[in-house]
Formats: structure tokens, sequence, C-alpha cells
């Protein structure tokens, strides 16, 4: 055996010590060896590596931090999407999310669910892709399909594996899904020692994990102690599994960290007692919970059920009740959003609320302000909504001294003192100015957003310099933006102001749902912007629509008609399409090459990975030549595509003869 054959054969073994101590450490939280020896251990690997650097693999304990810090993340895709979850917040929503589940499956009421119960933390979600046992990369979940590259940041984490354990079987490929935390002690001693340097505290944990996993330098996040648990998996190839408990169990053996309190209960009342427990035990734990997500433990079951838009119908997210505190309204001021709505905002006594501490609450809406009766000068009491949006729950009336006074919604604009009107059947008020200083912000925030135009560089900060800098007044000033126009502002170096100008020249070929969407339409989203195109494949064509005729396309109806046509009616808004226009925006639908509708009539259901397209990708081309996508095989299903790990929906199919 050579040398070098010996020192890589000194260097495994170094390494696989390491592991599997990092393993009992921060893992099982069962050390068997002390600081100083494991320091020892990893120095010895270090100064072999650095003698023979030849040897140096990306899954090396030593690689934990590597490499000068980024300038930017990265985009990453997600193979496999990060659903979000719809939410109940009391045992009534439990009770029913178990009958939807019954009734979708062709349940009897009686029948017991068996439901897998998690705790909620109240981290950050990321994704971690791992290819022959090694971590390749790690992802925040940014809009479920697509996050940040933050594998840098999260292999500073010794309880993330960097290489999977093999006393499991180990996949070529998989996604592993958790929540980044920071342990409440861990949070004190970060605070402490940026009080000692003279820098900004943390809110609280969450907000501390989010800014450790941002930061552009690996070396700052690993001195962040941050924290991991799992709980799933998105695409995987070569294994199945029957039941959620085994994807934990599975998930352990690979070498990652389980909440220790997740249990399986037999039916929703069993659920429902968990919650309660750990509602009660909460302020227990060493970390932070916001409720507890149930899923249901059949795979086969989790299939038939299927999702709707981006929420799966198997799980639930049970939000505990938000903490509330008392505090005073010292004033109550209006704020003005995108649409020109008129929001009262309570101006409060500061108190913490939660961990945050709040000096603000929204009062949503002058009905609820005079429903509760709340007054300038009142106590009353504030929680966080959904443990995130302060809000007035209700007035503390006995502590009245007859000093309060009475608030009425202004029947001016605050900002441009315009007149203000309520629509007939809406509880909003809103100014009827679209110029409104605060509406053009807020729309050009909008139009510039990723789902969007997509105009990367401008922000909330940019838009509000280049309005109260008389540069732009709506959205389509920006196509007419200079460089010199730029370079005088503020933090807008000779590279940023290029960026953006390029940004806003390159967003002028976005295809026309993108600009319907972006111009802000009320009550036109994303989806309803791609359902107008199918009709008008241009913003003239679209621009000249009646109400009557709107009205009758299948999902727009008389509200979104109304908001279409008196869009269209508003001279500035007309101007601005002009100008739109003149820069050469495009204003028409994309042609397609025309196919022939081959698939038209055919059903098709995709189940597994598919290995060069998405699902998505793959459902646009069966739509485009004229197909449908449903999510369950029926005897209606023509065609079941099945890629890597199909599930139960494969069986099924070949049971019907599809």
């Amino acid at each position: 055996m050579s040398q070098l054959e010996e020192v890589k054969k000194e260097i495994d073994s170094l390494r696989e010590e390491i592991r599997l101590h990092d393993y009992k450490y921060y893992v099982e939280n069962q050390p068997v060896i002390s600081d100083a020896q494991y320091d020892r251990l990893l120095e010895k690997l270090i100064k072999l590596e650095e003698e023979y650097p030849q040897l140096i693999t990306p899954d090396s304990p030593s690689q934990r931090v590597a490499g000068t810090p980024s300038k930017e993340f990265e985009q990453s895709k997600h193979i496999a999407p990060l659903l979000s979850l719809a939410n109940a917040f009391s045992e009534e929503d439990l009770q029913a999310f178990d009958k939807r589940v019954k009734k979708i499956l062709g349940y009897s009421h009686d029948k017991g669910i068996e439901y897998v119960c998690e705790l909620k933390l109240d981290g950050v979600a990321i994704n971690l892709t791992y290819e022959k046992g090694t971590l390749t990369k790690g992802a925040t979940r940014g809009d479920g399909t697509t996050g940040e590259n933050v594998t840098a940041n999260l292999k500073t984490i010794k309880a993330i594996p960097l290489k999977l354990r093999k006393s499991a079987k180990v996949v070529s490929f998989i996604e592993v899904r958790g929540e980044i935390f920071m342990e409440h002690e861990d949070f004190k001693k970060l605070n402490k020692e940026r009080e000692k340097a003279g820098e900004s505290l943390f809110a609280n944990p969450r907000n501390a994990t989010s800014g450790s996993m941002r930061q552009l330098d690996p070396d700052i996040t690993a001195k962040r102690r941050l924290n991991i648990l799992v709980y799933g998996i998105g695409a995987i190839k070569g294994i199945k599994f029957n039941n959620h408990s085994d994807i934990l169990k599975y998930l352990k053996e690979l070498g990652f960290r389980i909440n220790k309190n997740t249990k399986i209960c037999k039916n929703i009342d069993d659920v429902i007692k968990f919650c309660r427990l750990w509602g009660d035990k909460k302020k227990s734990l060493a970390y932070d919970i916001d409720g507890i997500v149930l899923k249901v433990n059949s795979i086969k079951e989790q299939e038939k059920l299927g999702e709707v838009t981006k929420s799966p119908r198997w799980a639930i997210a049970y939000k505990f009740a938000p903490a509330q505190e008392t505090t005073k309204i010292k004033d109550i001021i209006v704020q003005v959003g995108r649409t020109g709505a008129l929001t009262p905002v309570a101006v409060m006594e500061p108190t913490e609320v939660g961990g945050v501490t709040v000096s603000r609450a929204t009062l949503h809406n002058e009905d609820e302000i005079n429903r509760k009766d709340v007054r300038i000068g009142d106590t009353v009491v504030i929680q966080r909504a959904g443990d995130v949006i302060p809000e007035v729950v209700s007035v503390v009336k006995a502590k009245r001294t007859g000093k309060e006074k009475k608030f009425s919604m202004p029947h001016e604009c605050p900002v441009c003192g315009e007149k203000v009107v309520r629509p007939k059947g809406e509880a909003i008020w809103r100014c009827a100015n679209i110029a409104c200083d605060a509406q053009v912000k807020e729309r050009i925030s909008h139009f510039t957003s990723r789902n969007a135009m997509d105009i990367e560089g401008i922000g909330e900060a940019q838009v509000a310099q280049f309005v109260e800098n008389n540069l732009i007044d709506d959205p389509a000033d920006l196509y007419f933006l200079k460089k010199e126009d730029l370079l005088p502002l503020e933090r807008m170096g000779d590279k940023l102001t290029s960026n953006i100008i390029d940004s806003i020249q390159k967003s002028k070929n976005q295809d026309l749902p993108r600009l319907i969407f972006a111009l802000g339409i009320r009550n036109v989203g994303e989806h309803i912007a791609e359902v107008l195109t199918s009709y008008y494949p241009s913003l003239d064509a679209l621009f000249k629509a009646k109400r009557q005729d709107l009205e009758i396309i299948n999902e727009i109806g008389p509200t979104i008609a109304q908001s279409i046509v008196q869009f269209f009616a508003q001279p500035h808004n007309r101007e601005a399409i002009n100008k739109l226009k003149k820069a050469g925006v495009n204003l028409e639908l994309k042609q397609k090459p025309t196919v022939p509708k081959i698939l038209s009539g055919k059903t098709f259901v995709f189940t597994g990975e598919m290995e060069k397209l998405t699902r998505d990708e793959a459902g646009r081309i069966v739509k485009e030549l004229g197909g449908k996508i449903t999510s369950s095989v029926s005897k209606k299903t023509d065609y079941v595509v099945a890629g890597a790990s199909p599930g139960s929906k494969l069986t099924k199919a070949q049971k019907l003869g599809i």
C-alpha cells in the first residue's frame, strides 16, 4: 500500500469517527467523548487534509465552514414543491378537517383516521438535497417552488449530516424537509453578545434564525448556534413508504434529528387531546412552537386525498391561541394601500406580545371599530393574529375614565387630501385619487414584484426614492428612467443603477398575463389574469371589453368584471397604458407554436418523480395539446404518467386497466 493510500485510509477513518461523535452529540444528545477529545480529532483531520489537499472532499467534517463569503444567494428550484398548510384555529376546525378527510376517502363518520401529530416549530423551513448519500445543496423554502441556495450556511449546523449514515439504506437521491431554529438559551446568549458589541438586538428566536440563515458569510452563521429537526421528504428515488411514520423512522436511521414528542394518534379525539396537552406544555420546551401539525399517516390515503392549490388535503396546522396582552391606545391613524383602501391602525403604548414588542395594531375597518367600540384612550386586549399581525381583540371597558374619544373615518385621504368613498356593499373606505402618493408607491412596488414584471433591484426603498424625487408617477414611468436619473440618489452606485436599468428593459418582454397582474386591477390575481388572456389575447382587446361580456366568462363574474371596466375607465390608467405602448412593453399574449390538439378529451394523471420535466411543465404540455390534468385515478382516466416512486396511483391504474 502506498503512503497516499495509507493517509487516505487514516483520513476516512477519522471522518467516520467524527461523524459518529457528531451524531451522538447533536442528534442523540448522548456524547461519548469530551469536547477537548473531539477538538483533537478534528484538528488531526484538518492537519492531514492540509498536507494532502487532493484528499479533501465536500462531505468532510472539516468543510462545515469553508470558502469566502458569497456576494448574493443563488436561486434554487426544489424538485418537489414545499406545500403550505391550511390552518385550524379551534377544536371545531379540527373536527371539520376530520369530516372532510372521511368524506373524500368515502369512510363512515365513526371510522378512526390515524394521524401523525408533530410539534409545529416557529423557525425557518429548509430543503436538503442528498445525492448518493452526500449533501449537495440546501435551500430555503422561498415560494414553495424556488428558494435561496444557503448550502454553505446549512453546512455549519452540525446536526445536519454532510454524509448519510451507512446503517440505513441510502438512496441515490432524496430531498429532506426540516425546520431550522434557535433554542431560548442560545438566543439569549446571542443577544447578550450583540448588546456588548453595540449591535441591534433580535426580536425573537425566529428572527434571529432567519437573519442567521441569510448571512452571506457562513462563518457568522457558524457562531449562531442553530439547530434542526426534520419532518418529511420531498422527492426520493429507490424507496417507497406505507406510512408517514415510516418516513420519520427512516430519516432517523439516516442520521437526522426527529422531534421526540411526535405521536401517532388513532383518531381525531386523540389529536385534540394531544393539542390540549401541548397548548399547556409548550412553555416547558427549550424552543418555540406555535401549534401542532397533523398528517394522515397512510401514504395511500394521502395520495387519494391529493392537494388543493398549494396545500395538501391530508394535513393541517392547528395554531395555538395567540398570546394576548393589554395596553393603551394613544391614537388611531389611517394608512392608505395600493388599491386606495383606508385601514385604521391603533398607535399604542409599546408592549411585548409573544416575544415581540408591539406598538401598532390593525383595526381592520370602520365596522370593526364600531362593533368593538374602540376609542382613543381605551385600554385594550391585543394579540398577534397567527402570531404575526398585531390586532386589537377587545376593549377593557371597566378601565374607561370618560376621557376616551370616539374615532371617525376621515372624509378626505390623509395622504393626498382627496375625497374618500365607501362603495356600496363594502366595509372599506377608499381614496378615489389613483395619483395619491401612497397608492402610487404601493402600486409601483406591486408592478415590480417577482410574480408580476419581476424587475430585480427595485424594492420599496427604491420606489420611495423614485417617487419622492419626482422621477416617476406611475409604473409606466419606470421604462423612461435613465442611468443619470438614478446615480444622484442615495446608495445608487454605478453597477446597481446599470443592473436596475437592464432589469427594467428586460421586463418589457414579459408575457401578457404577468402584465395584467402587474397593473394591480382590484380582484385580478395571477390566475384570473391567465383566464382573461384566454379570451382577450392583447391589452387593447381587454381595454375594450364590455362588462356584460366579461361577466359570462367562467371564474370572472360581476365583481371582477366591474373592477376591470372601472380600471380602464380611469384617465390616469389609460395614460399609463399609452406610456407602456410608447416604451415598447409587450402588450400581447405571446404566440406559441400552433400544435394539433391530439390529446383533446383525454384525461391525464401524473405520479412519481419526473426526470426531465417538473409535473407543472409536463402538465402544461398536456394542456397545450388539448388534454386535461386531474389529481386522482378513476375509470374516466385515460393515461397515467408514472415517474420514479409512483405510489398507489400506478397500482390503481393497473388494476383498472388504464
